[in-house]
C-alpha cells in the first residue's frame, strides 16, 4: 500500500472470500491514462513477487477491469445499445478473448461464465438482464449500478499484462460506441487486431504477439 499510495490515494485493499489466504487490490476509478503512467504497477508488482506474492499461479485470482456506464452514453438507452455491442463482440470472438484472458474454460465457467452466442447484440444484453442466472459471475458483469465490470482476465503480476488487457478493454469499448450494430458485427478478429495496430499501443501489440492473436504478420512490423 505504501507503494500504491506513495503519491495520492490510488488503491486500497479488500477482503475476497475466493481466495485461499489472499486480499484484492482495488484502485479507484481513474482514467486509462492515469493507470498506465502514474499508478506505479511495475513497481507494486516487482515488489509483490519478492514478497512471494502469487496471482496467476494462484488459479483463484482475477484481474477485474471496471468502466463507468457513463461511458457509453448519456442515456440510458445509449448505454444499453453500446453494452450489448461489447456483449456480442466477447461472444464473436470468444476463442481469441480465452486466450487472452490465460483462463482455463473451466475457471471461466466459475468465475466468468459467457452468456451465450445470439444474432443479434440486444438479444444478448436481455438474456444477460432476464435470463442469466449466474448473479455476477460472468465474463462482463452487469450488476453493479455505476460500473460494467469485465471479469475474464486471470489474475497477473505482471505489468505489461495489466496494462494490454487495460488497453483492450478501452479498445473494445470505443468499438461499441463508435459503430453500429451492423458494423461491428461486420469485423473480423484480424481487422480488429488491425485497428489496435494503428493506434499507438505497444503493450497490447506486443501482447498478442505474445500469444499468438496478431492473425497476420503486422504485428510483427509494428515492434
Amino acid at each position: 500500500m505504501a507503494i500504491a499510495n506513495q503519491e495520492k490515494k490510488r488503491s486500497y485493499i479488500k477482503h475476497d472470500g475466493s481466495l485461499n489466504d489472499g486480499f484484492e487490490l482495488v484502485t479507484h476509478p481513474m482514467s486509462l491514462d492515469i493507470q498506465l503512467h502514474e499508478m506505479p504497477w511495475r513497481q507494486l508488482c516487482r515488489h509483490a513477487v519478492s514478497l512471494g506474492y502469487r496471482s496467476h499461479q494462484a488459479a483463484t485470482c482475477g484481474l477485474h477491469i471496471h468502466v463507468s456506464r457513463k461511458a457509453f452514453g448519456a442515456t440510458e438507452q445509449e448505454q444499453d445499445a453500446a453494452i450489448a455491442r461489447v456483449l456480442y463482440f466477447f461472444e464473436r470472438h470468444w476463442e481469441e478473448l480465452l486466450k487472452f484472458s490465460r483462463r482455463t474454460p473451466r475457471q471461466l465457467e466459475r468465475w466468468a461464465s459467457r452468456y451465450g452466442y445470439k444474432e443479434q447484440p440486444m438479444e444478448i444484453l436481455d438474456f444477460a438482464k432476464r435470463g442469466y442466472h449466474g448473479g455476477r459471475y460472468a465474463c462482463i458483469n452487469l450488476q453493479n449500478a455505476d460500473t460494467v465490470e469485465f471479469r475474464i482476465f486471470r489474475g497477473t503480476l505482471k505489468p505489461n499484462t495489466i496494462f494490454a488487457s487495460l488497453e483492450l478493454v478501452d479498445c473494445i469499448c470505443d468499438l461499441a460506441v463508435c459503430m453500429s450494430d451492423q458494423e461491428l458485427k461486420a469485423i473480423t478478429w484480424n481487422a480488429f487486431v488491425s485497428t489496435i495496430i494503428t493506434g499507438n499501443l505497444p503493450e497490447l501489440v506486443r501482447y498478442l504477439k505474445e500469444r499468438g492473436l496478431c492473425g497476420n504478420v503486422l504485428c510483427e512490423n509494428s515492434l
